[in-house]
């Protein structure tokens, strides 16, 4: 078998239907590569072999490049080589993902890590630049990721550490402080806090008796269907914090909530926690985690 003209002819055909019907290229792209990966494994002696022959992907490489162009380099059509073994695995192939989403995938060792980034990345339509920055972030090991068979709950999707973006760390870290770094990158808060999360308002007045409070942040969970309220504390957890949030959420189901709406839930942010405390202290509809300040 002819494995280098049959690689050939699968790109240049990929590289033809793009040009025909850009609508789909993502598809084409994805299917070319899997089918070039496979061949280039088989021309190498089968999976066990390929994992350690490269003499060859550098020939079809050379000839490749003189025929077709640069884009079919010696580490791209590795690429294309760890792909196929990628989803043999039992990975997902997403229509909605690019070349590049899956190629920021492919150093990754762990299974169900791979999954987790092929979702989210599918599900929230992200760009392959976010992708990396959530990898990089580690994510994946904040959000604490539990199998698909667990019923997903609004703190399922919240990440500890929460990271909170600023350009530099300041000497004093105030609640002040934090509550302004947070405004000025909303967008990024809203998205480290998990998914679906909305802003409503930050010091948000209310009134409990002839007391008046403010709630730091109030925000909506669309995919919950029910509002949040977020405290943000520069200590480490303490067991007052719970009844100062069991009051706010309260005062929310009671005052702001409607009735299609699912109860309150609180979050609590802090600097650290204490696990003893948080044992004696726990709430189903209140969810705590730490913030860390991030420069990148």
């Amino acid at each position: 078998m002819n494995y280098y003209n049959e690689i050939k002819d699968i790109l240049i055909k990929n590289e033809v239907y793009k040009k025909a019907k850009d609508y789909s290229k993502n598809k084409s792209d994805l299917n070319s590569y899997y089918e070039v990966g496979r061949l280039l494994v088989e021309a190498q002696g089968g999976e066990e072999r390929a994992k350690y022959g490269n003499k060859l992907i550098k020939e079809y490489s050379e000839k490749l490049t003189k025929e077709l162009g640069k884009k079919y380099s010696t580490t791209n059509l590795k690429y294309m080589k760890q792909f196929y073994l990628m989803i043999q695995k039992g990975h997902a192939m997403r229509d909605q993902l690019t070349w590049t989403h899956y190629r920021c995938l492919l150093s990754i060792k762990e299974d169900k890590k791979i999954d987790y980034y092929i979702n989210i990345a599918a599900n929230q339509n992200i760009s392959y630049r976010e992708l990396q920055e959530r990898i990089k972030s580690n994510e994946y090991e904040r959000i604490g990721y539990k199998d698909e068979l667990e019923e997903p709950k609004v703190n399922t999707l919240i990440k500890n550490p929460v990271l909170i973006k600023t350009k530099h760390i300041p000497d004093k870290v105030t609640e002040y402080a934090l509550h302004n770094l947070i405004l000025e990158n909303m967008d990024n808060f809203l998205k480290e806090l998990g998914e679906g999360f909305a802003y409503i308002g930050h010091e948000v007045k209310i009134k409990i008796g002839d007391n008046n409070h403010s709630i730091d942040f109030l925000l909506f969970n669309y995919k919950f269907n029910c509002f949040v309220v977020v405290e943000i504390k520069t200590t480490e957890f303490k067991a007052e914090h719970i009844g100062q949030i069991k009051k706010y959420i309260n005062y929310v189901d009671e005052n702001i909530k409607e009735l299609y709406n699912d109860k309150t839930v609180g979050i609590v942010i802090c600097r650290d926690i204490n696990g003893y405390v948080l044992k004696y202290c726990t709430d189903e509809r209140i969810f705590t985690t730490t913030y860390e300040l991030n420069t990148n």
